[in-house]
């Protein structure tokens, strides 16, 4: 296997200016990624996604400690739409992507009621065109109420290759700004941005995402939890 820490700790790296914990933690977390694809991505790419991940959630001013462990969660993330992109996945279950703009309420709220009446059946993921910072805390509340816990979530943006590794894309406000790609399917949800709104206001919109998740479930042929 290609030996990972001279890539991570060159210092013509753009962040060469990380400590020594973190260049470590990025060492262990390319690592990890590179026994969970090997045979499927070589080392180059998975340091690629890896720093690249590493370099949207550190522009966005995420918390220092944590910015290797998003990283890797993300970089993971990226590399099973490749996987599926090139071919080298195929289980045939479905992917759904939703985005919204923050990728902080909406979006989460219908990637945790996937995740939760789909079970292992289905596989969804969210994004956003303008990632926030935290997971709203009247849509983790909401969705709490329904035995669903979302905060271990965190924003993050879409990538082409999700993007192209998805079935079906739902868009929830963001717009123009949202990806086209052809031959895959979208579909528009025209519901009410929870930024700012508390508790009482975001019920109606967690309820609203409920009906339809549970819809779009019916439609890919998912049989959903009761």
């Amino acid at each position: 296997m290609t030996d990972l820490t001279a890539n991570l700790t060159d210092p013509s790296w753009a962040h060469s200016e990380l400590s020594i914990d973190q260049q470590l933690a990025l060492t262990t977390a390319a690592t990890r990624l590179a026994a969970d694809f090997d045979g499927i991505f070589g080392a180059e790419t998975i340091e690629r996604f890896l720093h690249s991940s590493y370099t949207q959630f550190a522009t966005v001013g995420s918390i220092p400690h944590f910015l290797p462990l998003l990283a890797e969660r993300f970089a993971r993330q990226r590399l099973q739409a490749l996987a599926r992109v090139e071919g080298h996945h195929r289980d045939g279950k479905p992917v759904v992507l939703f985005l919204c703009t923050h990728n902080a309420g909406r979006s989460q709220m219908a990637l945790g009621f996937f995740t939760h009446l789909a079970r292992d059946a289905a596989i969804a993921w969210s994004g956003g065109s303008e990632p926030g910072l935290d997971i709203n805390p009247s849509a983790a509340a909401a969705m709490a109420e329904r035995g669903i816990d979302i905060t271990g979530e965190y924003p993050k943006p879409w990538t082409d290759e999700v993007v192209r590794a998805a079935d079906v894309v739902v868009t929830m406000g963001c717009g123009d700004a949202c990806p086209i790609f052809p031959g895959t399917r979208y579909t528009d949800w025209d519901l009410d941005d929870p930024a700012g709104l508390d508790l009482p206001a975001v019920r109606p919109i967690r309820d609203d995402l409920e009906r339809r998740v549970r819809a779009l479930l019916d439609e890919l042929g998912v049989p959903a939890r009761s």
